[in-house]
């Protein structure tokens, strides 16, 4: 089964800016989140794909070779998933294809110590809206290669050295002509590197590197959102030959919250209210992030009526000022009523209908509207 295209997934176009990329991920992943979903494989799955999705066209070089090779260009082998963390190599292969076709030098220079940077890492971190807000400090713990302590990333037993290909002198690449074709090729004695490591380390078996768990600390700063990116350089895989290591990313989701949701830099929640309240007016308690604050509800309050509470939001992660907390007030009609408070609602309704419209002008505005339309289908 082929894969959607990645802007299909995301509902944008394909000139899409990277905020609306990053918008239309978030209501998305807010939809489809397996937290409000449970039990919903479809919506787990769809979620899956709002997420690859975004992980690919949100980096700039991950997004320019989708447009030109489609998922071709984003080998989904290249990662490697396990514990919240994955491993991607970006685009470097697409240096060898060119380098074996024309014989070019993608990977720079043609000697016997080629480096070869380490791959860049992924961890996924999920945080609750209050982290998120406020900024924290988190340890995590990530399978990597790290450099081999026994042989210092040489790959050759202690007391040993690497020695020269001689199939290839040291070049990594052998050229293999045919009629007017020229071919330039990785070397198959040395796999590239130039060099044949006659006693390889018992450590590493040859490789230079070695497979560890090693735990970061991780300062998330406040304001951060789902879909936002920490890059820790130097974090990630070791290089091979002694080469730089990677970049770790660590990507930012935010879980659903039992009371409010997050849009930009506002805050949003529903706060109930007695028909008593809405009718007469009064004062309640409303939640914020930071404590409680008193909210005023004036007599006559219509349910769906948004209060807002200036600075009570988020502070961007890159500065600018405060969102606000916007309260919904929802009027709720009172349950198990008894044969008394049934009595005097039946009453007070008997005294509302004496004043006509006054007292409910919206019905008597749409009874009158509907009065009309009737009228109007008459023939």
């Amino acid at each position: 089964m082929s894969k959607r295209d990645y802007y299909e997934t995301l509902g944008v176009a394909k000139n899409a800016s990277e905020d609306e990329l990053k918008k239309s991920y978030r209501r998305l992943a807010m939809k489809f989140h397996p937290d409000r979903n449970p039990g919903d494989k479809q919506a787990e799955e769809k979620f899956k794909e709002i997420k690859e999705a975004y992980e690919i066209l949100s980096d700039p070089q991950k997004r320019a070779a989708y447009d030109q090779f489609g998922h071709a260009g984003v080998d989904p082998n290249m990662a490697a998933g396990g514990s919240g963390f994955s491993g991607f190599s970006g685009f470097g292969d697409i240096g060898d294809i060119f380098e074996s076709v024309f014989g070019g030098g993608f990977r720079g220079g043609n000697s016997s110590n080629r480096v070869f940077r380490g791959s860049d890492l992924r961890y996924d971190l999920s945080l609750s809206l209050e982290e998120a807000v406020a900024g924290t400090e988190v340890k995590i713990r990530l399978p990597t290669q790290v450099v081999c302590s026994r042989c210092e990333g040489s790959g050759a037993k202690p007391g040993s050295s690497p020695t020269t290909c001689r199939r290839c002198s040291g070049q990594g690449q052998i050229r293999m002509t045919q009629g007017f074709f020229s071919v330039q090729q990785t070397c198959p004695t040395c796999r590239g590197t130039g060099k044949i490591i006659a006693d390889p380390c018992s450590t590493c078996h040859g490789s230079g590197r070695t497979q560890e768990h090693k735990t970061l600390s991780v300062k998330v700063p406040a304001g951060v959102d789902t879909g936002d990116r920490i890059r820790l350089s130097g974090e990630g895989e070791a290089g091979i030959n002694s080469g730089p290591a990677g970049d770790l990313y660590v990507q930012i989701n935010v879980r659903p919250h039992p009371i409010f949701i997050r849009e930009e830099n506002n805050l949003y929640c529903e706060v109930p209210i007695s028909i008593v309240t809405a009718a007469l007016g009064g004062e309640l308690e409303a939640p914020t992030l930071d404590g409680r604050v008193m909210l005023k509800i004036p007599p006559e309050t219509q349910t769906g009526k948004l209060f807002r509470i200036r600075g009570k939001g988020v502070k961007p992660v890159r500065g600018g000022p405060t969102g606000d907390l916007h309260c919904r007030v929802v009027v709720e009609t009172p349950v198990n009523l008894t044969s008394r408070q049934k009595e005097l609602l039946r009453e007070f309704e008997q005294s509302m209908r004496e004043g006509n419209k006054q007292h409910s002008p919206k019905e008597s505005s749409w009874l009158d509207g509907v009065k009309k339309f009737f009228e109007d289908m008459k023939f």
